[in-house]
C-alpha cells in the first residue's frame, strides 16, 4: 500500500471555515506503516504526547488486540498552511450500536490518551482550530461519532487542546502523586509510613538474594512476565473479578510492548520486580518517559511472603527509583482503590469527549454521554457503589 492509496481524501484542503484556523489540512491514514514516519516525527522534545501515545506502544496493541477485536486505524494528521503536522489523533474505528465509532487506540489498557501535539500549536490552540479538525474528519470519512475517552487536562505543563470542545469528567479520577525534584524522600512518603514499611521489609531481607530492580534484560523480562501470566488470574479469581489479560491479544500485546526497547534506553513497558533467589515476590508494570511513571499491571506472590504487604514496599523502591531522576508525578492508574491512597494524594483532571460526526452520531453522543454521567455518579456515591459492587458479585 503507497502513502496515498493510505490517506483517505487524498489530503483535501479544509475550506471556507466560518472562523480563523491553523489548521489547513487534515489527513486520515487507515495503515500503521503509512502513519509511522509522522507519528515517530511527533516524538521528540519539541512534541507533547504522553507514553500511552507512543508508536511502539500502541502499534503492538493494534495489531494483538485492535485488529482481534476488528478495529482499523483511523489517524488523523492536523497540518498547517505549510503542510507541516502540527497534531496527530492516534484513533481507531468500529462498529459500536450498530454506530460507525473511532475511540483512542489501546483500549482499557491506556490509562491517559491524548493527541500529539506540536508544543507551540498545543499552547496557542483555539476553540476554531479544533472546531476545524472535527469538521474535517466528518466531511472526509464515515465515522458517525468521536468517543475520546480518559484524557488528562494537561500534561507537562501544557494545555490539552481537545478541551476546549465540549467534554465531561471521566467516570473514575486517576490518584496522583506530585514529585517536585530534590524535595526530601520524607515529603512523598511519610517518615511515619516509611518505618512501617521497613519493619515489614525486615521479615524479607534474610530470603536470599532479596533485592528490587527494574528489568532491563530480555531474559529476565520473559521470566517475570512468564510468572505474572501464571498468578495474576489466580488473585483475580480470588477477588471474583474477569481475567482482563486472557481477552484475546492481551498477554502477546503487554510480551511484545515489554520487549521493545526505547532510545532512551527504556521499553515501551517497564516492568519493576521484587523478588529473592527461590521466587518472584511482587512486580509492577508501567510506562515512563523521563516526567512521569504511570502504573498498568501489578501482581504478587501466592506465597507466605505476601503477608508482608511486598506490593506497597515494591511502590516506595519505585517512587524512590524515580524521585532520584527528577520525575516530576507518579500514578498509580484509574480507580479509587485504598492502596492508591497510601501513596498518592490528588488526583489527576481528565474528562471525556463524545463527539458527533453525523446525525445518526447525535443520538449514540448522547447516549455515551448518558450512560458515563451515570458511571460517574454510581463511582463517587457510597451506597450506589456497594449496590453495584453487590450485584457484581451476585452475577459472578
Amino acid at each position: 500500500m503507497t502513502m496515498a492509496d493510505a490517506i483517505q481524501g487524498r489530503a483535501a484542503e479544509v475550506h471556507a471555515w466560518s472562523k480563523p484556523s491553523r489548521i489547513a489540512g487534515v489527513d486520515i491514514i487507515h495503515d500503521l506503516a503509512a502513519a509511522e514516519p509522522i507519528w515517530r516525527g511527533f516524538e521528540t522534545p519539541q512534541h507533547a504526547c504522553t507514553p500511552y501515545q507512543r508508536f511502539d506502544f500502541l502499534a503492538a496493541w493494534q495489531r494483538q488486540v485492535g485488529e482481534r477485536e476488528g478495529l482499523r486505524p483511523f489517524i488523523v494528521v492536523g497540518r498547517d498552511s505549510e503542510r507541516q503536522p502540527v497534531l496527530l489523533l492516534p484513533l481507531a474505528s468500529g462498529t459500536r450500536w450498530g454506530m460507525r465509532c473511532a475511540s483512542f487506540m489501546g483500549g482499557k489498557h491506556a490509562t491517559f490518551n491524548m493527541a500529539l501535539y506540536d508544543r507551540e500549536f498545543a499552547a496557542t490552540a483555539t476553540r476554531a482550530d479544533l472546531e476545524t479538525l472535527v469538521n474535517a474528519i466528518s466531511e472526509q470519512s464515515r465515522a458517525d461519532v468521536l468517543a475520546l475517552h480518559q484524557q488528562p487536562l494537561q500534561w507537562q505543563g501544557l494545555p490539552n487542546p481537545m478541551a476546549l470542545l465540549p467534554h465531561q469528567a471521566s467516570a473514575n479520577d486517576c490518584p496522583l502523586l506530585t514529585m517536585e525534584p530534590g524535595a526530601p524522600l520524607a515529603n512523598l512518603i511519610s517518615n511515619s509510613f516509611r518505618r512501617r514499611l521497613k519493619g515489614k521489609e525486615r521479615k524479607l531481607q534474610p530470603l536470599s538474594g532479596y533485592r528490587y530492580h527494574l528489568a532491563t534484560e530480555n531474559a529476565d523480562i520473559v521470566r517475570l512476565l512468564d510468572w505474572f501470566f501464571h498468578v495474576k488470574p489466580l488473585r483475580m479469581a480470588e477477588q471474583k473479578l474477569p481475567n482482563v489479560f486472557a481477552e484475546p491479544g492481551v498477554e502477546a500485546f503487554i510480551r511484545a510492548a515489554c520487549m521493545t526497547p526505547l532510545d532512551n534506553g527504556g521499553r515501551a513497558i517497564d516492568i519493576h520486580a521484587l523478588e529473592c533467589d527461590d521466587e518472584v515476590i511482587a512486580i509492577f508494570a508501567g510506562v515512563a518517559d523521563g516526567h512521569r511513571f504511570s502504573m498498568m499491571f501489578n501482581t504478587y506472590t501466592m506465597s507466605g511472603s505476601a503477608k508482608y504487604s511486598p506490593g506497597l514496599i515494591l511502590m516506595r523502591d519505585i517512587i524512590d527509583h524515580y524521585a532520584g531522576r527528577d520525575y516530576r508525578a507518579f500514578d498509580l492508574g484509574i480507580g479509587s482503590d485504598d492502596y492508591k491512597r497510601l501513596f498518592c494524594k490528588d488526583d489527576e483532571p481528565i474528562f471525556d469527549s463524545f463527539i458527533p460526526l453525523s446525525q445518526r452520531g447525535k443520538l449514540a453522543a448522547s447516549v455515551m454521554s448518558g450512560l458515563n454521567r451515570t458511571k460517574r455518579l454510581v463511582k463517587h456515591n457510597p451506597a450506589l457503589l456497594e449496590m453495584a459492587q453487590k450485584l457484581r458479585n451476585a452475577f459472578s
